[in-house]
C-alpha cells in the first residue's frame, strides 16, 4: 500500500460504539469502530480497508476497537499457494453433485427460510438469534455493486449460500448459511474451498476470512486452510 493510501485511511472518521458484551470471548467487553457511513465508499477504498483488517456487515464497514484486548486477528488465504488437505479433497468430492451458481441477487423469501433454520439450529447461542427477515435483509440482503451470492443447489433445491464481495485483488467472505439437514456435506468448508478456486480462476490474490481468535473454538476452523496469513500490526505474516 502506498503512503498516500495509508494517509487516506488514517483520515477516515470512525464512529466507536460503547463497550458491550463480546460475542466470542466470555467475560470480555468489545467496542467496534464503524467507518463514517457518509463517506464515499469506492471499491478501491473498500479493498484498501480490507487489506487493513476492516470487514463489512450490511451497509457498514467496521473494525474491532477494544481498549484492553487485541484478540481479533484478520485472516486471509493466499489463493495461489493454497493446496487442499486430504479432508478438504473429500469435502470437494462429497459436493461434486451440487449445482453452483454465482448471482447478483436472490429470492429473499427462499433464502430467508433457510437462513432462519440455520440460525435456529446452529447459532441459537449467538447475537443473531432469534432471526428475523428484517435482520436478514439488513445484514445480508443489502448488496453492493461487487457483492455476489454463490448458491448451492441439489437438483433444484437450495441447500446453501455463500455471500462474498469481489474486490479488485481479492474475495472477501461475508457469510455462509446452509440447510442444517445437509450438515454432513460440510458446506461451510465447501464454500471456502469454492471461493479459493474462484479467486484462482479470476487471478485474485487472496480470500479474506474475517477475524480469527485463538481462544475462540468457533474460529478454530480457519487454521485448517493452509497456508494462511494473519495481520500482525500492519503486516500480513504467514502462520502455521
Amino acid at each position: 500500500m502506498s503512503t498516500d493510501q495509508s494517509r487516506q485511511i488514517e483520515r477516515i472518521k470512525l464512529l466507536k460504539t460503547a463497550p458491550h458484551a463480546c460475542s466470542y470471548l466470555a467475560g470480555h467487553k468489545a467496542s467496534t469502530g464503524f467507518v463514517d457511513p457518509d463517506i464515499n465508499m469506492t471499491t478501491d477504498l473498500y479493498a484498501r480497508l480490507s487489506e487493513n483488517g476492516f470487514r463489512r456487515s450490511g451497509t457498514y464497514v467496521y473494525t474491532p476497537m477494544c481498549s484492553s484486548c487485541n484478540s481479533c486477528v484478520s485472516a486471509r488465504i493466499p489463493a495461489a499457494q493454497f493446496l487442499p488437505s486430504r479432508s478438504q479433497k473429500r469435502c470437494l468430492k462429497t459436493n461434486n453433485d451440487l449445482n453452483v451458481t454465482r448471482l447478483s441477487s436472490v429470492d429473499i423469501d427462499e433464502h430467508y427460510a433457510m437462513y432462519a433454520d440455520y440460525i435456529n439450529q446452529r447459532h441459537s447461542d449467538g447475537d443473531m438469534y432469534p432471526p428475523t427477515q428484517k435482520q436478514f435483509e439488513d445484514f445480508l440482503g443489502k448488496v453492493w455493486d461487487f457483492t455476489q451470492f454463490i448458491e448451492f443447489r441439489l437438483d433444484q433445491k437450495l441447500i446453501g449460500c455463500a455471500i462474498i464481495d469481489v474486490l479488485p485483488d481479492a474475495i472477501s467472505a461475508i457469510y455462509t448459511y446452509f440447510d442444517p439437514v445437509e450438515d454432513r456435506r460440510g458446506l461451510g468448508n465447501f464454500a471456502v474451498l469454492y471461493q479459493v478456486a474462484m479467486a484462482k480462476e479470476l487471478a485474485l490474490t487472496h480470500v479474506y476470512l474475517g477475524y480469527w481468535i485463538a481462544d475462540c473454538k468457533k474460529m478454530s476452523y480457519k487454521m485448517q486452510y493452509q497456508p494462511i496469513e494473519l495481520l500482525q500490526g500492519n503486516t500480513w505474516n504467514l502462520s502455521k
